[in-house]
């Protein structure tokens, strides 16, 4: 369980895939992750239910801890850009349980992830093109079970378009997620510039409202606010799907902490103005239980056709999360079939050195879970599974520095203030974790057992690291 993988082993297997990606790939695919459904929709949900106008205070406190978490992704993935990110170097420095514990835990955000922003654009398309007439029949638009739905057949065209794009390598689908992720935040500055001239500075009096305790968990106040850090957390998980593609960065050393940082910083600045602007246009309590506040706040201050303009690119940006995250969750699991931790198919390349098996495997649990099953309830799954990986990668700083410039290359990047800056990342996750409801902690534990039971009866037994041991 403790055995630790060589990185050089590492080193030779991502070998054969192709050094491709670049700053501002990252930087596209970071943004693209990042700033996808949830800043057209967590802002004004989280001020009506917890904050009030102080959302934006959520958002900063959220960014900061994901930022200081951003340090130790950069400073890992320059001096170790192994396909697999957190699996794969939790693995080096903490050893093969604590590698597959962590990867299966982030696993979660990636699949569900996917899950969660297609059946987002299916429901956003259809009412996208509602008006004009088109209508799919009930056992087409949802998932088995709800309102008589067979399956979410746009959620299943989507996932299957992103694995497409992707299988003709990471090259090719960056380009086209370069290009949406400008579109998007156009999209998003366009609202930003609009939203400004019509804000109205009562709606932000109180900023922080007085705390009281609601049905839907505390409002106002600092506890109001750290509701919402909670919450909002989610929004800033984009980043580490660039350092599963890191196997596949020029110049890992320079390429992965800029890609990551920066991306995140354009992020937060986004976030931040979105949540500014959509308080100001309209009072923060009229986007209780709105699925598109964004939309909302324009139709309401008379932008119509604004607001359609807006609905539209939110829909291609979220299809540029859904081409991050399946491009992240395909090398996780090739990674996981290269070290034989499941069956090793899903760790070979294919004739053009990309990890078909995985992307398909991938793709196709994705589209069961969108197209079938009501996914509703697993949603938190995403923020429960990430800090954990989180709180592993933070941790796993003051094991990586001892042995860097040794046996695991010295990076050009390390995370300032060490050896304090590492400690206030894994605390800063776990109080994030820790404000997750109760239902988020049991299904993350359900998950968890899960992924032990997979590796007690298979992976440990079938690990490259035990034949190894055994020749």
């Amino acid at each position: 369980m403790n055995r630790k993988e060589d990185p050089g082993i590492y080193q030779e297997k991502d070998g054969h895939l192709v050094r491709t990606l670049k700053v501002r790939d990252f930087l596209a695919l970071g943004v693209g992750t990042i700033v996808s459904t949830s800043i057209f929709t967590l802002p004004g949900e989280v001020a009506a239910l917890h904050t009030g106008p102080a959302v934006a205070i959520s958002c900063v406190i959220a960014s900061v801890v994901a930022g200081l978490v951003a340090f130790a992704y950069a400073e890992m993935a320059a001096a170790m850009p192994f396909a697999g990110s957190v699996y794969s170097w939790i693995n080096v420095i903490f050893g093969e349980f604590w590698g597959w514990f962590s990867g299966w835990a982030l696993l979660a955000e990636y699949l569900i992830g996917m899950a969660f922003i297609s059946s987002g654009l299916s429901a956003n398309l259809r009412a996208l093109i509602a008006p004009l007439g088109w209508k799919l029949p009930a056992s087409l638009a949802n998932p088995l079970g709800v309102n008589g739905g067979l399956l979410d057949l746009v959620a299943l065209l989507a996932i299957l378009l992103a694995a497409f794009l992707v299988s003709f390598g990471v090259s090719k689908a960056s380009r086209v997620e370069n290009i949406l992720v400008v579109v998007k935040v156009l999209a998003i500055l366009l609202f930003v510039v609009v939203g400004l001239t019509v804000i109205k500075k009562a709606n932000f009096i109180p900023f922080i409202p007085h705390y009281r305790a609601t049905s839907h968990g505390p409002f106002g106040g600092w506890q109001g606010i750290y509701a919402g850090v909670s919450m909002i957390y989610i929004s800033f998980l984009g980043f580490d799907t660039i350092a599963s593609n890191s196997a596949e960065a020029v110049n890992p050393q320079k390429t992965m902490p800029r890609g990551i940082i920066g991306s995140l910083l354009i992020a937060v600045v986004l976030f931040v103005a979105v949540s500014l602007v959509l308080v100001g246009m309209v009072p923060y309590q009229q986007y209780l239980n709105s699925a598109e506040p964004v939309g909302y706040a324009l139709r309401t201050a008379g932008f119509t056709h604004i607001a359609t303009i807006v609905q539209s690119v939110a829909i291609l940006g979220m299809f540029t999360a859904l081409i991050g995250l399946c491009m992240a969750s395909s090398r996780l699991v090739y990674s996981f079939g290269r070290d034989g931790m499941i069956p090793n198919k899903l760790g070979k390349l294919n004739n053009n050195h990309r990890p078909a098996n995985s992307l398909w495997t991938v793709a196709l649990i994705a589209i069961v879970i969108s197209a079938f099953i009501p996914f509703s309830f697993l949603t938190q799954l995403v923020s429960a599974g990430t800090l954990i990986a989180f709180m592993f990668v933070s941790i796993g700083i003051y094991r990586l520095r001892p042995r860097e410039g040794k046996d695991i290359a010295d990076p050009a990047f390390k995370m300032p203030w060490y050896p304090v800056l590492p400690f206030l990342a894994f605390l800063g996750s776990f109080a994030v974790f820790w404000g997750l409801d109760l239902q988020a902690k049991k299904y993350m534990l359900i998950w968890s057992l899960i992924g032990i039971v997979i590796y007690f009866v298979y992976g440990i037994r079938h690990s490259a690291m035990n034949k190894n041991s055994k020749n």
